[in-house]
């Protein structure tokens, strides 16, 4: 087994705690393969701070010198100043939280900047206010994409590998962020497409993951199988081919072709307000996939009590209970739904009498 499965690393959710308690004395440089949420980690950081602070974007490898600050004549002093640019909002008193992307793809005159930057809190010869912090990105060494750091700068900071999400954790925040049920049943039947080739040889005969060695453009990772969303949504005025070539392009063609066989199967399937009225006489998808897209649509839109009881009747006529499970983890990790789930008879009887699932 290689090596690399004893990595440690740490998920999104424990970097959510990470970043503000350490990132203003110590700048996280947080690794991870492409497309696995990196970038997002500062709109998370705003969800959970709001106003604390500044949120600062920087895109590392397309910066050069005269973006972050440049030297000007003051003709008064007979001197040079040094101007920093309104990138880093020097103006307002907030602490920030930069985030600086793809660090080790950006040139080596570059990184010496932002080296001080890291270590010092400083932009150029200005100081950043008190308490901010600073975070960076930058895909693993063994992706094979670019990315080194100087060695005297990589000891002045923290290089944390950050843990690629798995299935279950994709779909809360897919069910939160309005991804439709098809993608979402996509990767509930297949999760091994949020596998990572880093967790040893058999994931080599992975058709869907990014994998260094393949030079495969097209893959499925937790930002692309975001991204195809749209194209699954507008299916039926692309029409069947463009459909294909586009999921193609996005989330590789393996799973395009999976991909497939749920958006032909969605269209048989009956409405969930259609469920609730009968929930003990209508059909049962004999078809996994088909139950879960059914559960998935029911997250979405169950809106009263009485509902929720209604479609449990339906859940419990289900021959698998890790089906069921499905249902009842995505109705309690909605912030949604879990309002009603909380206070649900049917779902406090299934969680008593299906306790060894969890």
């Amino acid at each position: 087994m290689s090596k690399m499965n004893f990595t440690p690393m740490v998920s999104i959710s424990e970097l959510r705690k990470m970043i503000p308690l350490i990132g203003s004395d110590l700048t996280l440089v947080i690794q991870s393969e492409p497309g696995c949420g990196k970038t997002s980690l500062l709109s998370m950081m705003e969800q959970d701070h709001g106003d604390k602070y500044d949120y600062i974007y920087v895109d590392c490898p397309v910066k050069d010198m005269s973006d972050i600050g440049m030297t000007i004549p003051n003709h008064t002093s007979k001197a040079l100043e040094y101007y920093v640019a309104e990138l880093f909002k020097l103006d307002s008193d907030k602490p920030k939280m930069i985030l600086l992307d793809e660090l080790m793809k950006s040139p080596k005159l570059m990184q010496i900047i932002y080296t001080r930057l890291m270590l010092e809190r400083m932009v150029g010869d200005r100081p950043l206010t008190r308490g901010s912090v600073i975070i960076a990105t930058s895909n693993n060494a063994s992706d094979g994409v670019g990315d080194s750091m100087l060695a005297h700068a990589a000891n002045r900071v923290c290089i944390v590998r950050m843990a690629k999400p798995t299935a279950d954790e994709w779909l809360t925040w897919a069910t939160v962020n309005g991804i439709s049920r098809v993608v979402r049943a996509f990767v509930s039947m297949f999760p091994r497409v949020m596998a990572s080739y880093t967790e040893g040889d058999h994931q080599k005969d992975n058709p869907y993951i990014f994998k260094p060695s393949s030079g495969t453009l097209s893959f499925c990772s937790p930002r692309s199988l975001a991204k195809c969303d749209v194209i699954v949504k507008h299916r039926d005025v692309l029409g069947e081919n463009a459909t294909m070539v586009a999921l193609a392009g996005t989330i590789g063609a393996s799973a395009a072709g999976d991909m497939a066989a749920f958006m032909s199967l969605e269209k048989s399937l009956m409405d969930v307000k259609d469920i609730i009225k009968k929930p003990k006489d209508v059909p049962m998808p004999t078809d996994i996939s088909a139950q879960l897209m059914i559960m998935f649509q029911a997250v979405d839109t169950l809106a009263t009590q009485d509902e929720l009881t209604s479609f449990m009747e339906f859940v419990e006529r289900i021959s698998s209970s890790e089906v069921q499970a499905v249902f009842f983890t995505m109705m309690m990790r909605s912030p949604k739904a879990v309002r009603l789930a909380r206070n649900n008879a049917k779902i406090a009887e299934w969680a008593k009498n299906n306790h060894e699932l969890f």
